[in-house]
């Protein structure tokens, strides 16, 4: 979906300004202290490992299980006193529920995006209203419990990453001495005691966090943070934890019944509703009988545009949409609510929806410093590895989708398309974590390129965060802007499909590439690349010592000999001979693009024209039309599109 601008009303980034003291308070609460942590002193290179060391040794915490916890957290990053997107602060991730619940409203209200996107059925457009969560739970709440353990301020809490890491020394200390621990040296006594950390209230979530806390200390690591800190933990391989200590734990036993997710992470099931409410009304997934019927191609990336208790009230509306899974940000805690042979309506493109897998990340696209957990992007990506096994789903961007990436289907729906999880979602680091680093994979004359800028310090200027057209705090980000020629001086390329002058919005996806994504090459001048994008040659800024992306190669696809442009669509829908009676054919409408003579396109799968017919509760009258027309997926803009295979020829992208 689309980031909010309004930034009080913390569910929905939906745009939608709530005038009210509550709303008021909220914007005080989130922000009180934006920036008012100072940068690291010079020759301060160590501090934050220092300041392991000392709340280590002041709360009797064994230093690597403090550093664990906090990499799972944080990556030992302090975001410069910025709240996440639960309102966790600093290292540890110390979470103020203030900051966290502002309030919950419709998942899709912003924009006017059709979730199910089949134009055979009226259009599904957002007109639930929910109420906030009226109780704030405990995984929200450990700052406050902190600031009374160790009788800093909330402020200092906050901002100090020294007292952050002291606050979270001070609460692994106190959850051990609640189990009846010791307090050990002994790193393997305190898994009970990291497990009651995450704040989750079932087993099992609380068992896969500490899992990986101690992958983490197994296997060590080492990074610079955020603010240029080095810290450092040294493996432990053969730690091996006292997990008994759980059982102690007093946790509920959630309900992983029915769930479709790897033993690795922690799944319940909260299934979304599938009944009528009225004359051809129900909701709000359709049954269906794949991969029997329909291949499961793409996993679609998105975030919630709000907390994780007004999202599952959202889900389990039966007039509203759905997705397959949501992820929760505090712990990495999963839930399932439609099972994959179903398909869900999520992605505002119905072939899209036919085929694909939606999960839903808590959080929020136009809040730069609203940063996402360690433990979510490990979460999603052992589920994600697990249902592209499962499906024989390729690990690539033109597979693993962001909502992004997802084409409007006709025309007039293009302006209406969502844009999370936007230009702050961590691409590279997820695709890290997926197994599939993005690598290069030919030299200078493979004739395409990955885009991949270094997270932390590309940092372009996005706009609309707060209000429009003002500055969104500097962040690092997965995108690389897009120049009509060879310079920043040059205009940004423009999106016709749009219609609209091309901005620096965050919302605005005209001239924008992504981690991950690849194109061919159209030239180079001196540190800038050329681009095949959208029918037009964009340059980006790629200089040899700091590169924004790396050579590869591949297929690409170009028109036929003789054509001096091709149609490109929002969908591969089959021809109208191939439709059976009683199922009306879907018209094969070309988008408002081309792909002309000379250029090219990087090409994906080859699949058949392919429609899903499910406008009925009844799932007897369900139809899947396969086509004799074939297509190609191809990366045309910053979303994917298609083009039919007989009007283009496939060839090296070298060549």
């Amino acid at each position: 979906m689309r980031g909010s601008v309004i930034a009080p009303d913390r569910a929905a980034g939906h745009g939608r300004t709530r005038a009210t003291a509550v709303a008021s308070a909220a914007v005080a609460l989130l922000f009180p202290l934006l920036g008012a942590a100072p940068p690291d002193a010079p020759g301060a290179a160590d501090r934050l490992q220092s300041a392991f060391a000392s709340a280590a040794a002041e709360y009797d915490v064994p230093q690597s299980v403090l550093l664990g916890v906090s990499y799972l957290q944080s990556r030992w990053d302090a975001h410069d006193g910025a709240p996440s997107v639960t309102g966790g602060y600093g290292p540890m991730h110390l979470t103020d529920a203030r900051t966290a619940l502002a309030g919950a409203t419709p998942h899709h209200s912003e924009g006017t995006e059709d979730a199910r996107g089949d134009s055979a059925r009226p259009p599904l457009l957002p007109t639930a209203k929910l109420p906030p969560a009226s109780e704030i739970p405990a995984r929200l709440s450990t700052l406050p419990r902190a600031a009374e353990l160790t009788g800093l301020s909330p402020r200092a809490l906050r901002t100090d990453p020294a007292a952050n890491v002291a606050g979270g020394a001070a609460l692994l200390a106190a959850a051990q001495k609640e189990l009846g621990e010791p307090l050990s040296s002994d790193p393997a006594d305190w898994y009970g005691a990291v497990a009651r950390f995450s704040g989750a209230d079932d087993r099992a979530t609380a068992t896969a966090y500490a899992n990986d806390v101690y992958d983490v200390l197994r296997t060590g690591q080492e990074r610079r943070t955020d603010a240029g800190q080095l810290v450092a933990l040294a493996a432990q391989p053969g730690l091996s934890p006292d997990i008994a200590q759980l059982r102690r734990a007093g946790l509920r036993t959630a309900n992983a019944a029915g769930t479709e997710c790897p033993p690795t992470v922690s799944c319940e099931w909260i299934p979304a509703p599938y009944e009528e409410f009225g004359e051809d009304d129900y909701g709000n997934h359709d049954l269906g009988n794949r991969p029997a019927s329909q291949d499961i191609d793409y996993i679609v990336i998105h975030d919630t545009e709000g907390a994780w208790e007004g999202v599952l009230q959202m889900v389990q509306d039966p007039t509203y949409v759905s997705w397959q899974y949501s992820l929760r940000s505090t712990d990495g805690h999963i839930a399932q609510h439609v099972k994959a042979k179903d398909v869900a309506w999520h992605a505002g493109n119905w072939y899209v929806n036919a085929k694909s897998i939606g999960l839903e990340h808590e959080g929020f696209l136009a809040q730069p410093d609203s940063w996402y957990t360690e433990a979510m992007y490990r979460s999603s990506a052992r589920l994600v590895t697990y249902l592209a096994h499962k499906y024989g789903i390729p690990l690539d961007r033109q597979h693993i989708l962001g909502h992004d990436n997802v084409p409007g289907p006709t025309a007039s729906t293009i302006g209406g398309m969502h844009t999370d999880p936007g230009p702050y979602w961590d691409w590279r680091h997820y695709f890290e974590l997926l197994g599939r680093p993005f690598v290069p994979t030919a030299g200078p004359n493979g004739g395409m390129v990955t885009i991949r800028p270094d997270y932390a310090t590309n940092r372009p200027e996005y706009t609309g965060c707060v209000s429009a057209g003002r500055p969104c705090a500097a962040h690092g980000s997965s995108a690389v802007r897009l120049y009509s020629g060879p310079g920043e001086s040059y205009p940004l390329i423009k999106d016709i499909g749009l219609g609209s002058t091309p901005s620096t919005g965050v919302n605005d996806l005209s001239s924008r590439v992504s981690t991950g994504q690849q194109y061919a090459v159209a030239g180079r001048d001196g540190d800038w690349t050329a681009i095949w994008y959208l029918g037009q040659k964009a340059w980006f800024k790629n200089p040899g010592k700091n590169p924004t992306a790396v050579n590869a190669t591949g297929l690409v696809v170009t028109p036929k000999a003789g054509a001096a442009s091709v149609p490109v669509y929002g969908r591969a829908y089959p021809e109208a001979s191939a439709y059976p009676s009683g199922v009306p054919s879907q018209a094969v409408s070309p988008l408002p693009y081309t792909l002309p003579a000379g250029q090219r396109y990087v090409v994906g799968d080859k699949v058949p024209g392919e429609y899903y017919y499910a406008v009925t509760f009844d799932a007897d009258s369900h139809r899947v039309v396969v086509g004799k027309d074939l297509y190609y997926e191809i990366q045309y803009g910053h979303r994917v599109a298609f083009v039919r295979a007989a009007d283009v020829r496939v060839v090296p992208s070298a060549a």
